[in-house]
């Protein structure tokens, strides 16, 4: 057991030194960056800003996704919600408790909630689920710096055109004091803030709707709260329209139509015996809108009738 014990320690200690040689090995990160200066300066970036943000920026080779020596073959890690089983992802005690959290929170934040979703149409229960489940109501601590993870990624990332124009992104919104560079906290992928939007996602969409003269998605719930429903239209939110029908289905439904490339009008549906649950009227309008059947525990489980609002919100995280 001893011996054992040893081994760990000297495979632990070999693959804490890979991970330094690698840094050290590789000078090619640093001409990299500074081979994006003109990019940067054309973007408005000061040298001043561009220098600090890369003077001493390392790699981080713990993300996961990356293309490195040692790593060929190795299948790409990535967030929980693509790894774990929808049973560890989705606990039922972690669902319960942020759905108390928001209920507290919809009472203390209704006028907000309220005038946001009478400015974008996009309803404050739908707001409240996207924070609750990026960041755990700003609960979750982001464990990375964005600048570190999207200039690492821009390098050795899988996407590195997509992850170096963010980069370039966060150093403009640093050379603009939209926030410092020790609070750009950052998951793995280089979202940032409450309801977690990538430098390039802010610049399209956040929204100063506390009227202080900043976006700051980062501290102000209005402000997050805005960009997120302004980063749904922008993808296509209709409004007025739910984002699907929970509904009960007839027997001996064919599982195999329950993928997305099978829309029908969702009347059609209602007519080949699906009874929308609760006693929920669609609007006439609702009726001739495509929709697709959704049966996430298969035939034995709960069903949904889904309309475009649930591909958009898809699109603002796949998970």
């Amino acid at each position: 057991m001893r011996r054992l014990g040893s081994y760990a320690a000297i495979l632990i200690s070999v693959w804490i030194a890979a991970l330094t040689c690698a840094r050290a090995a590789d000078p090619g990160f640093q001409k990299w960056l500074q081979e994006l200066w003109p990019q940067a300066e054309t973007l408005g970036v000061s040298r001043e800003t561009f220098d600090a943000a890369t003077r001493a920026l390392e790699p981080d080779l713990t993300l996961p996704d990356l293309d490195l020596p040692g790593r060929e073959g190795a299948p790409p890690r990535g967030q929980a919600e693509f790894v774990q089983t929808p049973a560890d992802y989705i606990k039922e005690t972690t669902i319960a408790n942020l759905a108390a959290q928001a209920k507290k929170l919809a009472a203390e934040h209704a006028r907000t909630l309220a005038a946001i979703e009478q400015q974008f149409g996009v309803p404050g229960n739908i707001l409240l689920a996207i924070w609750g489940r990026e960041t755990a109501f700003g609960g979750y601590k982001l464990p990375k710096n964005a600048v570190t993870v999207l200039a690492t990624q821009g390098y050795y990332g899988r996407r590195k055109d997509f992850f170096r124009q963010e980069f370039l992104y966060a150093l403009k919104m640093l050379e603009e004091g939209h926030v410092k560079l020790a609070d750009m906290r950052s998951s793995w992928g280089g979202a940032m803030g409450l309801t977690q939007f990538l430098p390039s996602e802010f610049y399209k969409y956040a929204v100063d709707f506390d009227g202080d003269g900043k976006k700051d998605i980062w501290r102000s719930v209005p402000d997050a709260l805005a960009s997120a429903a302004q980063q749904l239209v922008g993808k296509g939110w209709q409004r007025g329209t739910r984002w699907a029908y929970e509904a009960r289905a007839p027997q001996g439904v064919d599982c195999t139509i329950a993928v997305p490339e099978v829309t029908r009008p969702l009347g059609e549906w209602l007519s080949q015996g699906f009874v929308l649950a609760h006693g929920r009227k669609p609007t006439p309008a609702e009726l001739g809108e495509p929709a697709s059947l959704l049966l996430p525990e298969g035939t034995y489980g709960p069903a949904f009738l889904t309309l475009k609002n649930y591909y958009v919100i898809k699109e603002y995280n796949f998970s």
